[in-house]
C-alpha cells in the first residue's frame, strides 16, 4: 500500500474542525487514501473488514482519475467491481451533483455495485458524512446523497440512460451484453457533457463490442485506456492455486475466467488453440495486386503442383464480399487469396485470369444466387476447367460429360444439407493441422465464426466469405481431386498388371484335325531323315 494513513476512523471524531476540513480535503484529493483509511467492505468469508487495497487496485484508481474512458479485461474474483464501487463512493461523497449509471445484462448484477457503494458510504464516520453528504434516498436499485450525487442500476435495455447527462457510466460484464454496439451509440451521447466510462468484463470470444474496443485500445485508435488483469496479478495467487481452481474447469472456462484469452473464451467453430496456432503462422503476402490491391499472392505457380481455385460470390447487397482462394492441392498450401467488393464482371474476369495463371487449375464457384451469373460469365470467357456437378449431390462430373447430362450444373451448391459437411471438413483440416494457411484475413473471419443455436455462422455484422470458399476447397480436395487421383492410380496399376505371353502350348494329339507336330519334334524328325540319307550314301562301307 503506497499511502500509509496518519489518521483512522477512531481518530476522526477527535479531530478539531480545522483538522476535519484538512482530512476531508485529503480524502477528496486521494481516493486510495480515503478507501484505505475510512472505508469498509463485505468479505464473503470474513464479513465486514477494512478496505485494504492491493497495488493493482490502487493503479486502477489512478487510471479512473487520469483517463476519461477505461476498459478493463479481467479475470474473475480480483475485486475489480469492488474497487470500482470504491471509486464511485469517493466520487459521490466528495463531489456534488454526480450522476452515475451502472448497467449489466441483468439488473441484479448491476445492483451489486450499488450495494457495494452503499456499504462503503455507510461505513464512513458519521461526522464525515454529515459534513459532505448524507444518504437521502436508499432503495434496492438506487442511492442519492444530500449533495446531489446519485447512482442508479439498470439492465441493458434499449432505452437505458436515454435523456440523462451522466457523470460516469459503468458497464459490468460488457462482453456478455447483447446488442452492445447499438446500445453504445445511444449511451455515448449521455457522456457528451464530459462524462466518463468504465467498461469491465471477462472475455467472451471475439467480434463483440468489448473485444473490438479492447483491440482498438491496444492499437490506440479509440478513446479507451485498456488495463489487462489476468489471474496472477493478485498477490495471494500462485501456480498451486491455479492448478487447484482449474482442476474441474474446461479449457474454455479457464480461458474466460482466468487467462483473459479472447480466442479461447468464445463459442467459435474453430478451437481457440488452433486459432492461436494459425495466427502465429500467418505471413504477409509477397504481392498485393488487382484493381483494388486486395488480391494477395504468397507463392507463384509451379508446374509440378496441382491447384484449385474456390470462389464465393457476393450477394450484391453491399454487406458481404466476393472472395476466392487458390490452394496448392499437392502440398495443401494456401498460395493466393482475394477478398473485395468487385462487381460481377470484374470478379469473373479475376477468376478467369487467376485460374489461368495457376495452370488453368480447376475453378469451383458456389452457384447459389448471383454465383450462377458469375459461372455464366466464365463459360462465356471459355474457361477450360470449370467444376461441374450433379444436381442435389455435388458429385463431380467431367466437363465433356456434363454437356450431355440434363442433371449436370456448373459450380458447387451449398445447401442446408451440404453446408454442415463443408464446415466439418474444414474444421477437420484445421484441427489436424493438415493445411498451411497464410492469410490473417481468413484467421480473423474464423475468430468471429461461431455456433449460434447449433448453427455455424458469422457473428452479427461480420462475414464468412473467406471461410466458405476455404471450406469448399477442403471438401473438393478430399472428395474430388484426391478421389480422382486415386482412381487414376488404380487404373494405371490395373493396366500395368496386364501382360502378353508369347509362349505356345500345343495340346493337340496326332490324328486330330489341325494337328501339327511341335517344332522340337519336327526338328528331331528332320535330323533322323538326314541320318538315314547319310546311311544310304555310304551303304557300301557297311556291306564290305
Amino acid at each position: 500500500m503506497s499511502n500509509t494513513p496518519k489518521s483512522s476512523r477512531s481518530d476522526f471524531n477527535k479531530l478539531s474542525k480545522t483538522e476535519v476540513v484538512r482530512e476531508i480535503a485529503k480524502c477528496r484529493k486521494d481516493p486510495t487514501y480515503f478507501l484505505y483509511t475510512y472505508a469498509k467492505i463485505q468479505h464473503p468469508k470474513y464479513g465486514t473488514i477494512p478496505f485494504k487495497t492491493y497495488d493493482f487496485q490502487d493503479q486502477l484508481l489512478k487510471d479512473f482519475k487520469e483517463h476519461r474512458f477505461n476498459i478493463i479485461l479481467k479475470a474473475r474474483q480480483l475485486g475489480i467491481s469492488t474497487i470500482t464501487a470504491g471509486h464511485v463512493a469517493w466520487m459521490m461523497m466528495f463531489h456534488k451533483d454526480k450522476n452515475v449509471l451502472t448497467m449489466a445484462t441483468k439488473r441484479d448484477t448491476a445492483t451489486e455495485i450499488v450495494k457495494k457503494v452503499k456499504m462503503i458510504i455507510k461505513s464512513t464516520p458519521p461526522r464525515m458524512r454529515s459534513m459532505i453528504g448524507e444518504i437521502e434516498v436508499d432503495n434496492k436499485t438506487s442511492l442519492e446523497l444530500t449533495n446531489g450525487s446519485r447512482i442508479k442500476a439498470t439492465s441493458t435495455s434499449p432505452d437505458a440512460g436515454r435523456g440523462e447527462a451522466l457523470s460516469l457510466l459503468i458497464v459490468d460484464e460488457a462482453a456478455h451484453v447483447e446488442g452492445m454496439n447499438d446500445l453504445w451509440t445511444g449511451l455515448y451521447s449521455t457522456l457528451s457533457t464530459g462524462g466518463s466510462c468504465i467498461a469491465l468484463s471477462t472475455p467472451n470470444g471475439v467480434g463483440n463490442w468489448f473485444h473490438k474496443n479492447c483491440m482498438e485500445a491496444q492499437e490506440k485508435v479509440n478513446n479507451f485506456y485498456i488495463t489487462e488483469l489476468p489471474w496472477d496479478v493478485h498477490p495471494d495467487r500462485d501456480q498451486d492455486w491455479f492448478n487447484s481452481e482449474t482442476r474441474n474447469m474446461s479449457r474454455r472456462q479457464v480461458a474466460q475466467e482466468l487467462l483473459c484469452s479472447f480466442n479461447m473464451s468464445g463459442e467459435t467453430v474453430i478451437d481457440g488453440e488452433d486459432l492461436n496456432y494459425y495466427e502465429e503462422k500467418t505471413l504477409e503476402p509477397k504481392y498485393k495486386t488487382g484493381f483494388d490491391r486486395n488480391y494477395y499472392i504468397w507463392e507463384e505457380y509451379s508446374p509440378e503442383n496441382t491447384y484449385v481455385l474456390t470462389a464465393d460470390v457476393a450477394r450484391g447487397d453491399g454487406n458481404d464480399y466476393s472472395a476466392f482462394h487458390i490452394f496448392d492441392v499437392t502440398n495443401v498450401v494456401q498460395v493466393a487469396e482475394y477478398k473485395g467488393k468487385a462487381d460481377l464482371d470484374q470478379f469473373a474476369s479475376m477468376i478467369n485470369s487467376a485460374g489461368k495463371e495457376y495452370g488453368a487449375c480447376m475453378v469451383v464457384v458456389e452457384n447459389n444466387n448471383i454465383g450462377y451469373a458469375a459461372l455464366q460469365k466464365l463459360i462465356e470467357l471459355e474457361y477450360p476447367n470449370l467444376f461441374w456437378s450433379t444436381k442435389g449431390s455435388n458429385d463431380y462430373v467431367e466437363p465433356y460429360m456434363a454437356e450431355t447430362m440434363s442433371n449436370a450444373v456448373p459450380g458447387f451448391t451449398t445447401s442446408h444439407k451440404s453446408r454442415p459437411l463443408l464446415i466439418a471438413k474444414m474444421e477437420e483440416y484445421v484441427r489436424n493441422k493438415s493445411v498451411t494457411l497464410n492469410s490473417s484475413r481468413l484467421i480473423n473471419e474464423m475468430k468471429t465464426f461461431i455456433w449460434n443455436n447449433g448453427r455455424p455462422e458469422a457473428m452479427k455484422s461480420y462475414n464468412d466469405d473467406l471461410i466458405m470458399s476455404f471450406a469448399i476447397a477442403c471438401w473438393v480436395r478430399e472428395t474430388t481431386l484426391i478421389t480422382n487421383d486415386r482412381a487414376l492410380e488404380y487404373n494405371k496399376a490395373f493396366l500395368g498388371a496386364i501382360s502378353r505371353s508369347s509362349r505356345y502350348i500345343n495340346t493337340s494329339i496326332s490324328g486330330m484335325i489341325g494337328y501339327e507336330k511341335s517344332q522340337a519334334k519336327r526338328d528331331a524328325i528332320e535330323r533322323q531323315k538326314q541320318a538315314y540319307k547319310a546311311n544310304d550314301d555310304f551303304f557300301y562301307i557297311y556291306k564290305g
